[in-house]
């Protein structure tokens, strides 16, 4: 068997970049410009862009990729281009509601206007204040406000006179006591006390009497004459103070109302101001006075909280503030919960208990990005119980409305604010893994009505000369931004190749452009640490190697083992039903292999192949699924005609966790050929690729990390110019390998072999051709396939002469199965016997 047909040439091994970068004439990335482009990108740029621009209601944007490929960034730059273009949104400021304080009223002002009329309405304040103290206390005020008084207290007394007047005429008389005006006897000139009452005659009492009701009816109807004087003196005072106040403050509105004539929630706030200002006259002149002397001061000692003003009604909650901006806002809120994204209402303490009002309101990240984009990140999203659902109801109903998260867990109702909701216009662009995507998708109805775009972003694209050149200006851009040493041509395409083994693909390039900045400065770390003011090729090179070193001990310990035989792996020599398969281990960012011993025993029967890992619970179902395929190849390549007597045991040999992929199914069934045949295994050899059910051998993944691996163990041991790794053909455009193992290929010490199909990778295994079938639908008696059906037949031989009654059955079973196949054709005439049975009802034979 002449293997040397199927070995993969050096040069296949791995691609290299040098060749390509000389061509375009670069010394180093200083002579390169900026990249300020998204490469690799197009089709999530188109999505982007399509879910940006389309108006319509639900279009919002998921922005989905694996981590590295720059997700964020991208969408970042993006929208930041698109929201210089677009107008800037308008500013939105919370008010006083004078008709109901517990519902704030949102004012939209023109951008950088809230700001503005903050300052306005503080001033305004501030002016009222001042006309109010001084109009109240000048001395023609007072005038008028004494005369006022002086002219209703004449009229009350000479009401009150006439009331005395009258209850005298009828022997009684008005008396002012502490506790108000009183009617007592009038008799003799004098109101007489009690006593003297007492001694008036009898008939004179009875008769004072019975006069009473009357004359006190009389007195009342006369005394509302007095009450209706009081309210006319309080309704003139307070008009008095009314007109004074009017004309102290109306000239002060004058100027913002036409300012702000074409709002109308400013005007109507306006007014509100005003009208309350009138109607709390009173409170605002005490204020104006100074504190009485000698009025007890409060403890200092005492618990104090933050002094309230009247006057604190008036002032304006900036919300937004677009002063700063230009064009769109975009928003990346790095801690999306439901407060953080619709806002929230605070609350100080006074007295012990917890009290807020309107200007205790706090934006949102919806508040500070409606009318440009929101971006957030889809996984700490989804990590707060609440802000999911915050989000769909802002979006779904198109505003915003702040509500206090604690009502609603809260056992009992308490008053708290209701801001008024304010209208949303924004474009919100989630980022996220696919699983993610697909999981909301599928999981929430709501979802799929309102991220209407998927911006799929793809994490290779192809491996062609702008690409390259763009991974050098990625590179430039880093070095320029960050202060890094400018990269080589040379050390360039070590990155370049970097990125293609990183998607494992000699014709594609990594999109993951998170892990290629790593690399740039990691590479520039140590370029400076070796006092190189240009990063080598060298240097980048000890950047992965110092990598990989880190990363790296769990491999070593697993190598180690193997070395001092406590995992037992051959590497030379020859075995029968014993070969090395090869499995992938990975801890986080590093991903390793290690051989695993595989090994099979046959037996006597028909029970076909037992995986002791799937009996014992230790596989996976893609694992199952593999040995179910191979015994369908076997089934259908040596038991057409008759039955495959088969009884074989696979087991990984050594292995105490869960073994789970198809990769191996090859290794299985070379393994299972060599214990059936006898035909020994070279054990420097390993095996990786699974297999279809017509004994082709299929791709695999991690096929740079399982050739390394083994070359790793091999050359530990020492390499003797016999061993290697057989891979599938269809992953030699995979290769990326270490430019080591190239160098060893190179020299003769290692192999790759690439197969097509079984039975070019036994030939290899075994030095023995697998034959083909002659004219006659024979194997050579000495080819793999013709020792293994011969074996077949000795088995079957073996078991009809041990166990001729099982054998008689199987025969009957034979013909019943060929008769119901093939039913005998009825006589001319007759109806043909059912389900394949003579007529007599019972098969031939029986």
């Amino acid at each position: 068997m002449d293997a040397s047909r199927y070995e993969v040439p050096p040069d296949q091994l791995r691609r290299a970049c040098t060749a390509e970068l000389e061509a375009v004439g670069f010394a180093s990335t200083a002579e390169l410009g900026r990249l300020d482009s998204i490469i690799g990108q197009e089709r999530a740029t188109r999505a982007i862009e399509f879910g940006i621009d389309i108006p319509s209601y639900g279009y919002h944007i998921f922005a989905m990729g694996p981590v590295g490929v720059g997700k964020m960034t991208t969408v970042q730059r993006f929208l930041e281009q698109r929201a210089g273009t677009r107008p800037t949104p308008p500013d939105w400021c919370y008010v006083n509601n004078f008709a109901n304080p517990d519902r704030p009223e949102a004012i939209e002002l023109p951008p950088g206007k809230a700001i503005v009329f903050r300052k306005q309405m503080e001033d305004l304040v501030q002016r009222i204040q001042e006309s109010i103290a001084r109009a109240f206390s000048g001395e023609q005020y007072e005038e008028h406000r004494a005369q006022l008084i002086r002219e209703i207290d004449d009229r009350k007394r000479q009401v009150l006179e006439e009331i005395n007047q009258y209850a005298n005429s009828q022997g009684f008389a008005l008396v002012s006591t502490p506790g108000g005006l009183m009617v007592g006897v009038y008799e003799g000139g004098k109101v007489l006390i009690q006593e003297e009452y007492q001694a008036l005659p009898e008939e004179r009492r009875r008769q004072l009497e019975a006069m009473q009701p009357a004359v006190q009816a009389e007195m009342e109807r006369r005394f509302r004459k007095v009450r209706a004087l009081d309210d006319e003196a309080r309704t003139r005072l307070q008009n008095l103070d009314r007109e004074i106040g009017d004309f102290a403050i109306r000239h002060l509105f004058e100027p913002l109302k036409q300012e702000y004539e074409g709002i109308h929630d400013a005007q109507v706030f306006l007014d509100g101001v005003y009208r309350d200002v009138l109607d709390n006259l009173a409170l605002f002149r005490s204020l104006a006075q100074p504190p009485e002397a000698g009025k007890e001061q409060s403890d200092p000692a005492a618990p104090q909280s933050r002094p309230q003003s009247p006057y604190d009604r008036y002032r304006v909650n900036v919300l937004v503030d677009n002063s700063q901006t230009r064009g769109a806002p975009v928003i990346v809120e790095s801690t999306p919960t439901c407060r953080t994204l619709v806002g929230r209402i605070e609350y100080r303490a006074e007295f012990g208990t917890l009290v807020t009002d309107y200007s205790m309101i706090k934006a949102g990240a919806l508040h500070r990005a409606n009318g440009g984009y929101l971006v957030v990140e889809a996984r700490k999203l989804l990590q707060d119980p609440l802000a999911w659902d915050c989000l769909k109801r802002a979006l779904r109903d198109r505003k915003i409305a702040i509500q206090e998260i604690a009502q609603q867990f809260a056992l009992l109702s308490t008053t708290s604010l209701e801001p008024e909701p304010i209208p949303l216009d924004v474009k919100v662009v989630l980022t996220g893994e696919p699983h993610i995507y697909y999981l909301l998708f599928e999981l929430d109805p709501e979802f799929a009505k309102l991220f209407k775009v998927k911006a799929d972003f793809a994490e290779e694209m192809d491996w062609a000369g702008e690409n390259v050149m763009n991974y050098a200006r990625f590179i430039a851009t880093r070095c320029a931004d960050e202060g890094l040493p400018h990269f080589t041509r040379d050390a360039v395409a070590k990155v370049v190749e970097y990125g293609a083994r990183l998607v494992e693909d000699q014709q594609k390039l990594s999109t993951r452009f998170a892990f290629v900045a790593d690399l740039v400065s990691e590479a520039a770390y140590w370029a400076q640490r070796s006092g190189h003011d240009l990063v080598q090729a060298e240097d980048v090179q000890r950047a992965l190697d110092e990598k990989r070193y880190r990363s790296s001990q769990v491999e070593e310990r697993i190598r180690e083992s193997i070395m001092a035989d406590i995992l037992m792996i051959t590497t030379d020599g020859l075995k029968v039903g014993q070969v090395n398969g090869l499995s992938v281990s990975y801890l986080g960012d590093y991903a390793f292999a290690r051989p695993t011993r595989i090994s099979c025993q046959t037996m006597l029967g028909r029970e076909g192949v037992m995986n002791i890992d799937r009996e014992s619970k230790l596989s996976g179902n893609i694992h199952d699924k593999g040995l179910l395929i191979l015994e369908r190849y076997l089934a259908g390549k040596f038991a057409k005609d008759r039955p495959l007597s088969l009884a074989a045991s696979l087991c990984f040999e050594q292995t105490y966790t869960e073994v789970d992929g198809d990769s191996a199914s090859a290794a299985e069934l070379y393994v299972i050929l060599s214990a059936v045949t006898g035909i020994p295994i070279r054990q420097g050899i390993a095996v990786t690729g699974s297999v279809n059910q017509y004994g082709e051998i299929q791709p695999i993944g991690a096929v740079n990390e399982k050739i390394e691996g083994f070359f790793e163990v091999c050359k530990a041991r020492g390499l003797t110019g016999e061993q290697g790794v057989i891979i599938p053909s269809r992953n030699v455009r995979d290769l990326m390998l270490r430019e080591d193992v190239v160098q060893a290929v190179r020299e003769g010490k290692f192999h790759i072999w690439a197969v097509s199909t079984v039975d070019e990778g036994i030939g290899i295994l075994t030095g023995v051709e697998a034959g083909e079938r002659d004219e006659k639908g024979e194997y050579p008696p000495d080819s793999v396939n013709g020792r293994f059906l011969a074996q077949m037949e000795e088995n079957e031989r073996l078991m009809r002469r041990r166990w001729p009654v099982e054998a008689k059955a199987l025969n009957w079973f034979q013909r019943m199965l060929n008769h119901v196949k093939k039913p005998p054709a009825a006589p001319e005439g007759k109806k043909p016997p059912e389900d394949g049975k003579p007529e007599g009802g019972k098969p031939e034979g029986e």
